[in-house]
């Protein structure tokens, strides 16, 4: 490939609404353009880097035994009415008619349609295990896009589905998608870790994340650096930080704190640590029965904690969903406004739930249910009855691990994702098979989706410096770029560029050779932009003394080389690149 005869197109600034860097950078490498909110084309370059995401994913998937199809993107309403999320999918789910006023929806991911294949296709036991994939376009119409690809609204994923007799061949199938996700990332050339983590709209029972580890990733990962533990913060268990509840040793009293709000207003105030205190949240579950009113919760985790709620929403009585307390709600239930709630003798029957870690402290500080008032001195059994006890908070950096060790706590952008699904759509959808006694048997399901889109832009946010981009060898647009000094003035300089130029191609390594008639400055700003992992400096200065210049982008340092020794010194750094991660 000549760079005279390819489109490079750079830009010395990113649009305004480019808040991340991988939006900035691809803006700004020309690998992207947008055309509306969250919708992108992908130009050139930017589509040599998802077309090698999309190969080493498809070479691992095959391996593993999956099989190829394409579904389509437009689908009919009566399949994801027979699964139920024709209403329960949310605004996302775009809803579209055709000419003779039909539902379709423009699919945000293709479990309906692979459970209607399978049952049409799949008649007996013999057929299983399968596991089909596609590499297709999705579109969710966020509310929000944003991040460029990071969180568009059209988007290429890999979904993959398997069909199991029954579920310990199901686990089977998992444990193959997980180890085939494994390889997929590490081929990628990321730095990522693979985590437990909530089954979410999907379904199922058991689920990993595949997260690339960044700064500015969106999800935050608890692990164990000691052991291979590692869960998303919204599936990580919290323990309980006091192993046994205190001497009820101090007097319940009402104490003035006028415009104190806040855990931490409070605890100054009274000059005692956070951790004395408790917050106290105020949550309506949605009613099984539409006959029945809403329930109130109070939901108390210590001061220093956050609520998690996707472990509030598997409680039972949460089934329905929840939100958080009105204002009117709260004054009805407890007398007070927002800041100054409390356990203490409610107004109005409420349903305590205390995280393990505040079930367990002694003394402590709450709101007395009334403005400008806290409570201190406050112990269960004494002062009020026993609350409910679960796991509700965060887990916070330094918590001890359950299984020995201490816990961290690192920032992930996830690029994966695969789930148990069990028979959650094979039995909506009555995808059944005959099985060796016969009888017809509900299959079991798994879903392994893979964000091709989004990985290019993880990739950036781990991997780029203040000149721009340094792409991982795998998935770099170009392995190596040629650049000549004085390409149209130096026979001498031309003839050298085009015999490496030909040599690295025999050998197999996707180079560039740019012919532009460009100052080196820019030629060189543009690659740095770019990202290419190693650049290649050929002039007359150099050859006269029989050198080549070759720069490794992540490294920005010059190294001189012998002009015979040109290729197999490219061929070897190529090969310690693929083994940096």
């Amino acid at each position: 490939m000549r760079a005279s005869q390819y489109h490079i197109n750079t830009l010395k600034e990113a649009p305004a609404e480019a808040e991340v860097t991988s939006h900035q950078l691809m803006t700004r490498a020309g690998m992207i353009r947008k055309i509306a909110g969250g919708i992108y084309t992908y130009m050139p370059l930017g589509l040599r880097v998802l077309k090698k995401i999309e190969n080493i994913v498809r070479e691992e998937m095959d391996r593993a035994g999956a099989i190829e199809l394409l579904m389509p993107i437009v689908q009919p309403a009566e399949l994801w009415e027979e699964s139920g999320r024709w209403t329960e999918y949310g605004p996302e789910l775009l809803r579209i008619k055709d000419r003779h006023q039909r539902d379709f929806v423009l699919q945000p991911t293709s479990e309906e349609v692979i459970t209607d294949i399978a049952r049409n296709e799949i008649q007996s036991w013999r057929q299983l295990p399968v596991n089909f994939y596609h590499i297709q376009t999705k579109f969710r119409d966020e509310r929000r896009p944003r991040f460029g690809l990071m969180r568009g609204r059209e988007f290429t994923m890999k979904d993959a589905y398997s069909f199991d007799r029954n579920e310990e061949d199901a686990q089977a199938s998992y444990d193959r998608m997980y180890d085939a996700y494994m390889n997929i990332f590490t081929r990628l050339g990321l730095t990522f870790r693979a985590v437990a983590a909530d089954t979410g709209s999907i379904g199922g029972s058991r689920s990993h994340e595949f997260q690339v580890i960044a700064d500015t990733g969106e999800d935050l990962i608890v692990y164990n650096p000691d052991s291979q533990y590692a869960a998303n913060i919204e599936l990580a268990e919290a323990p309980c930080l006091i192993n046994q509840r205190g001497n009820a040793d101090a007097s319940m009293q009402k104490v003035a704190t006028p415009e104190m709000p806040k855990c931490a207003m409070v605890a100054e105030h009274l000059q005692r640590p956070l951790t004395d205190t408790v917050k106290s949240i105020v949550v309506t579950a949605e009613p099984a029965n539409e006959d029945e009113s809403a329930a109130i919760y109070l939901l108390m985790i210590r001061g220093d904690h956050e609520l998690n709620e996707i472990k509030v929403g598997k409680l039972e009585g949460f089934e329905r969903g929840f939100r958080m307390a009105t204002d009117d709600e709260i004054k009805a239930a407890f007398g007070c406004s927002p800041g100054y709630i409390g356990p203490v003798n409610p107004k109005a029957p409420v349903t305590i739930i205390a995280d393990h870690t505040v079930a367990n402290m002694s003394n402590f500080i709450c709101g007395a249910n009334e403005d400008g008032f806290h409570l201190s001195g406050v112990n269960w059994a004494r002062d009020l009855p026993e609350p409910e006890v679960a796991d509700i908070r965060n887990v916070v950096v330094g918590d001890p691990d359950p299984r020995g060790g201490t816990l961290s706590i690192q920032r992930g952008i996830e690029v994966g994702h695969i789930f148990f699904l069990g028979d959650k759509y094979s039995k909506a959808l009555q995808a059944t098979f005959l099985d060796t006694d016969g009888k017809p048997a509900v299959m079991q399901m798994g879903c392994y989706g893979i964000g091709v889109s989004r990985i290019s832009a993880a990739a950036i946010e781990q991997n780029h410096d203040e000149k721009g981009i340094i792409w991982p060898r795998a998935i770099a647009p170009f392995e190596v770029v040629i650049c000549p000094m004085g390409w149209h003035k130096s026979e001498t300089v031309r003839q050298a560029c085009e015999k490496l130029y030909q040599d690295l191609k025999n050998q197999g390594v996707d180079a560039i050779l740019d012919d532009r008639d460009i100052r080196p400055g820019v030629m060189f700003a543009d690659w740095e932009l770019i990202g290419v992992p190693l650049r290649v400096t050929i002039g007359d200065r150099g050859l006269n003394e029989g050198l080549i210049e070759c720069q490794i982008r992540a490294e920005g340092q010059t190294h001189k080389v012998p002009v015979e020794n040109g290729t197999t010194y490219v061929l070897e750094q190529l090969q310690l690149l693929s083994r940096s991660k």
